[in-house]
């Protein structure tokens, strides 16, 4: 198989996956709006180095994953438990301005690029996500894993991430400042109950998947 088809699709999943408002795209417009584009770089620098690490692990892993019921039970529970916290954690300093040493910025001004591993790493639902695409594409012969192509498809989904955010964060950026505050309105209020609402349907599958 063509090494650029893996790319090509690898790239469009991940970019299209990348542009949807999420909590990594929430704090890269924080990231960028207070510390400039050399600290979103970084940022996304190290979103994409977690993110290798998780592609290639379900690329390698796909087919036990998808049968281990205990392991993918216990992330859809925690999937519930996390978004909660990311509305409260939003919730809560919603309030801070610089003077108040908001709590990203006191991160971030050291190592955007640790905040972009680690905020990365504790996105587990990226786990079934990319367990799902990875086992669709080979299904329908779109990408080929074998070998050194699974390094091309891989290489794909980080150049898409990459320029998904990138796209997706200055979007929001810039809507943010024609339209109107983006800390005063968004960060209290809707950005917490887009989480809550993420939970509300999180628990509704996993009701579905597991107890009804």
């Amino acid at each position: 198989m063509n090494p650029f088809k893996n790319i090509t699709a690898g790239f469009l999943v991940s970019f299209v996956g990348s542009l949807p408002l999420g909590y990594l795209n929430i704090v890269g417009v924080e990231v960028f709006s207070k510390f400039g584009m050399n600290s979103l770089v970084s940022f996304l620098v190290g979103v994409i180095i977690a993110q290798t690490v998780v592609v290639y692990f379900t690329v390698i892993f796909a087919n036990q994953l998808v049968n281990n019921k205990k392991l993918m039970k216990g992330i859809d529970f925690f999937a519930v438990l996390f978004l909660l916290l990311l509305a409260y954690l939003f919730y809560a300093h919603s309030d801070q301005t610089v003077e108040d040493h908001n709590y990203l910025e006191e991160y971030v001004r050291y190592s955007p690029f640790l905040i972009g591993i680690v905020l990365c790493g504790l996105n587990f639902l990226q786990i079934p996500f990319w367990m799902a695409w990875n086992l669709y594409l080979m299904n329908a012969n779109h990408i080929s894993l074998h070998r050194k192509l699974k390094f091309h498809y891989i290489f794909g989904t980080l150049m898409g991430t990459f320029w998904g955010m990138f796209v997706a964060i200055l979007a929001l950026d810039s809507l943010s400042q024609n339209t109107f505050s983006f800390s005063k309105y968004i960060m209290p209020i809707f950005i917490p109950m887009f989480f809550v609402v993420l939970a509300f349907f999180q628990t509704f599958k996993v009701y579905k998947k597991y107890i009804r």
